[in-house]
């Protein structure tokens, strides 16, 4: 009679949560290494000796790596601007800042009836339900918070009212300047300002 098979035993990192194997495509893998030549050196005979050879005065590795240079120089003033952190998604990938601007659309529908689409006024700290009643009070239309194509929510304002809109935006929060208003005129994005 044949033997059951046993379940497999997965070591996760304790630093970036994959299995250990698969740290180095992980997002970061130097911040790995002293949790892998810890726990899971059978994984990475190399970093073991290297860690081992670079061993002097019962100073490991993990030490000597902890005071690389952070752009000071001798005289202890640094040349090099300070960069902020890089926000990585899973996978390495890099998260890109998303650009501060309002885009305002034109949709027709059914011929005649229109609607006007604003988005990124959240990127400002604009409460988008608060902006909505405003735009609807101000223009005496219809106005909803929806989800859009991409997830992100917009406003949706019955009517056409694309370009006394801008002027409303920028009276009404000071925040948002008018080079950061942007009209989609046939595909393309056309500064307002």
């Amino acid at each position: 009679m044949a033997e059951k098979p046993q379940p497999v035993h997965v070591l996760y990192c304790g630093v970036c949560g994959l299995p250990a194997e698969y740290c180095e495509f992980g997002p970061d893998f130097e911040k790995c290494k002293p949790w892998l030549i810890h726990n899971a050196p059978q994984l990475y005979p190399d970093l073991v000796q290297v860690s081992n050879s670079k061993e002097v005065d019962g100073v490991s590795d993990q030490l000597q790596s902890s005071s690389i240079t952070d752009g000071t120089g001798p005289s202890g003033s640094s040349s090099v601007p300070k960069q902020e952190p890089v926000k990585r998604l899973p996978g390495g990938k890099i998260k890109k800042k998303e650009r501060q601007e309002v885009i305002i659309e034109k949709v027709t529908r059914n011929k005649r009836k229109s609607i006007t689409t604003i988005k990124g006024l959240e990127l400002f700290g604009i409460k988008l339900s608060d902006a909505s009643k405003k735009l609807g009070k101000k223009f005496a239309t219809g106005a909803s918070v929806v989800k859009g194509p991409t997830e992100k929510d917009q406003i949706d304002v019955q009517g056409d009212i694309a370009y006394d809109i801008v002027e409303f935006i920028t009276d009404t929060w000071p925040d948002v300047p008018e080079t950061a208003i942007y009209f989609i005129e046939d595909g393309k994005k056309v500064p307002a300002a």
